[in-house]
């Protein structure tokens, strides 16, 4: 059973999910061939990155509307490693929220589908002074709009 990092609320749209193939390299692993646990933070950026990118809510998209979207917070569960040069996907799962932040939940599957890590991550907004943001950006609120409406294209 995959452990639950954010409460699911039954009013709340269907989380939004995209998955990405990667195979383990040659220097992402130790001497043993096991991938290093810190390359998991980055496995899971990727398949964050793909999904922002194919709604319209990736890191440029911030960055061009005059925000950013630093990371707050980073949880990693490892379940079984990762042996070079293994075939894997990670699944980028967001999760609805009212608040100001993304809520990240992420799946690595190795090559029997079998689960090897979990995890999430919680992003804030924040201006180009660094200020942190508490109210939505109309760009952000249109895209919850949408979402909650069953009406997002994704590219």
């Amino acid at each position: 059973m995959r452990k639950k990092y954010f409460p699911l609320d039954p009013s709340a749209p269907p989380p939004l999910r995209a998955t990405v193939a990667r195979r383990v390299r040659f220097e992402e692993a130790d001497p043993l061939g096991i991938v290093w646990h810190g390359r998991y933070a980055s496995y899971f950026e990727d398949a964050r990155e793909s999904l922002g990118n194919s709604l319209g809510i990736g890191y440029v998209d911030f960055f061009a509307k005059g925000y950013s979207i630093p990371l707050r917070h980073l949880s990693v569960d490892f379940l079984s490693p990762l042996i070079y040069p293994e075939e894997f996907t990670v699944e980028a799962i967001l999760h609805w929220t009212e608040a100001m932040r993304l809520n990240y939940e992420f799946v690595l599957r190795g090559p029997d589908q079998d689960i090897r890590a979990t995890g999430c991550t919680i992003h804030l907004l924040v201006d180009s002074k660094l200020s942190l943001q508490m109210t939505m950006p109309i760009f952000y609120r249109d895209f919850l709009d949408c979402w909650r409406a069953g009406t997002l294209f994704r590219s």
